[in-house]
């Protein structure tokens, strides 16, 4: 039977058989000559024959092998190096290799996309039946893809190790596609890969200082773009800082007017007790008490002598937690603010427990199932404490509104207008008129997104000018590095480029390593990296 398989090789079949390990195809080549591989002079005699089985892809899912009747030449060539040769069908055999290409290019696809394991579970499913070792060693063989002249490139970071160890990755931002993987994030390591690729025009690059430096290395001529999703991410770090040194102002509470002056006097003896309930059983609580008695233990240790490592072992303690004791001036440090002012269960429902106490409903129980009918899963002891100091001025103070957090506040500051609801915006006013600083900065903040947004990079230097002359030290901090990378920041507010892309491929490096579950070296990693986006 004479056919022309997929692989576009014609052949002889000569039996098809089903056995219990699959379908067994017996053929043998139509060619009557060969060409010798090392002389490529052709040759027609055959010194002898022999059946060679090749791996196939599979065949209504069960597995196939293809076994050839192979021929050895004898070479034509009185003057070849080699006496004796065998044949090789173009698109079905190559020397030493145990698969058709056509199965080893479908093995080497589950490869690079499932890595070890679930590629052999895949593959198993399919019909194919090849081991996680053998998936893992065929995609080190692979080559990699030739590396062409980059004229724009982007380069990021990325955590082989979170917080020890960092590689870095570099794409070429025309096509969207990696060109080469880093095994660190050294200035020099990138600064020497830049001189060895000379042609790059355009650097898209993060705020690091390293790649800053490798930029003006390797590249001294290439336009360095600062990403405007970093400028964007370095400015919501310093408002949150600007927020959080200015919360006080939110929690300060308005002057009561003079005249009720009884409701003036219970609201701050009901707000001394309150405050005298809750030191009382913050001191008493199982947290404070172990907290001193480490402490002490701790400081008696450190006193005769020993050292952190020393005092973990006698104490059975984590390093880390001894370090915190260790270098701790006294007892207050380690118990740090008192929580109540931190969110609690009871927050939610404070204004109904308030208005039904005073409506004459004092019963901790009753008041306790009313709340878990409006959905409270607090516990009673909850309930019961927060009512105690009460009971003491015989009435509950009318129930303000808590305090919006920092980041609540941030996300405010920094999201655009239309994409808050009305009830945000409101809220957001009131904190804007409750401190003027944080009106200040939520002005620039508008005016630096309006730059980044329609790339008006010529207001750069009058928006710096305009925070340094207000009194806000987070943001000077913040101006401050946009001043030692001025060029590269002006740039990423001008120019079109970006690091899309590359934060693209980050996310894609993560989703990698899961796979791997860091048992495998870098250099299967640096492939995957290469060959599977």
């Amino acid at each position: 039977m004479r056919v022309l398989l997929p692989h576009l090789a014609a052949i002889d079949i000569d039996s098809v058989d089903a056995t219990a390990g699959g379908v067994r195809i017996r053929a043998s080549p139509l060619s009557t000559s060969a060409s010798c591989p090392a002389c490529d002079v052709s040759s027609k005699r055959v010194h002898s024959r022999y059946e060679r089985t090749l791996a196939d892809a599979a065949i209504g899912n069960q597995p196939s092998l293809l076994v050839l009747q192979v021929r050895r030449f004898i070479c034509a060539n009185i003057d070849c190096s080699r006496a004796t040769f065998a044949e090789q069908i173009e698109g079905l055999t190559s020397r030493y290799e145990r698969r058709t290409p056509l199965l080893r290019k479908i093995v080497e696809k589950i490869a690079l996309a499932l890595a070890g394991r679930a590629g052999s579970r895949l593959a198993s499913a399919l019909g194919i039946y090849v081991g996680r070792s053998t998936l893992l060693r065929l995609v080190r063989a692979l080559p990699d893809p030739p590396t062409t002249t980059v004229e724009v490139l982007g380069v990021d970071d990325f955590a082989l190790r979170k917080r020890h160890r960092y590689g870095t990755v570099l794409i070429d931002m025309d096509t969207h596609r990696p060109v080469d993987v880093l095994a660190d994030r050294k200035a020099d390591t990138v600064a020497e890969w830049l001189r060895a690729h000379p042609g790059t025009e355009v650097i898209c690059r993060d705020r690091a200082g390293a790649y800053a430096e490798a930029a003006r290395a390797g590249a001294p001529d290439a336009i360095e773009v600062a990403d405007r999703w970093h400028l964007w991410h370095n400015l919501a770090e310093a408002v949150e800082k600007t927020v959080a040194a200015h919360h006080y102002c939110l929690k300060k509470e308005p002057e009561l007017e003079p005249e009720p002056s009884i409701e003036r006097t219970a609201s701050e003896q009901l707000k001394r007790v309150a405050e005298q309930v809750h030191t009382t059983r913050q001191e008493s609580s199982i947290l404070a008490i172990r907290t001193k008695n480490r402490f002490q233990a701790v400081a008696t240790l450190k006193n005769e002598g020993m050292g952190i490592r020393t005092v973990a072992r006698q104490l059975g303690l984590a390093r880390e937690t001894v370090r915190r004791f260790y270098h701790a001036n006294s007892v207050e440090e380690l118990l740090g603010a008192p929580r109540a002012g931190r969110p609690t269960m009871l927050d939610t429902f404070a204004v109904h427990l308030h208005e039904r106490f005073n409506d004459g409903c004092t019963s901790a129980a009753a008041l306790y199932e009313e709340l878990q009918a409006l959905g409270y899963r607090g516990s009673y002891s909850s309930v019961r404490d927060c009512l105690r100091p009460f009971r003491r001025i015989g009435a509950a103070p009318p129930s303000t509104p808590k305090v919006p957090k920092v980041r609540r506040i941030t996300s405010w500051m920094l999201r655009h207008p239309d994409n808050l609801t009305d009830v945000e915006q409101i809220r957001l006013k009131q904190v804007l008129a409750s401190c003027p600083h944080l009106e200040a900065a939520a002005g620039h903040v508008k005016s630096f997104a309006q730059m980044l947004t329609g790339r008006l990079g010529e207001r750069l230097n009058l928006w710096m000018s305009a925070v340094s002359a207000d009194d806000l030290p987070q943001l000077h901090r913040f101006v401050r590095g946009l001043e030692t990378d001025h060029a590269a920041v002006l740039n990423g507010l001008t120019l079109p480029y970006s690091s899309g892309a590359v934060e693209g491929h980050v996310n894609r490096i993560k989703m990698l390593k899961r796979q791997m579950y860091g048992r495998a070296g870098f250099d299967l990693l640096r492939k995957r990296i290469l060959l599977s986006g």
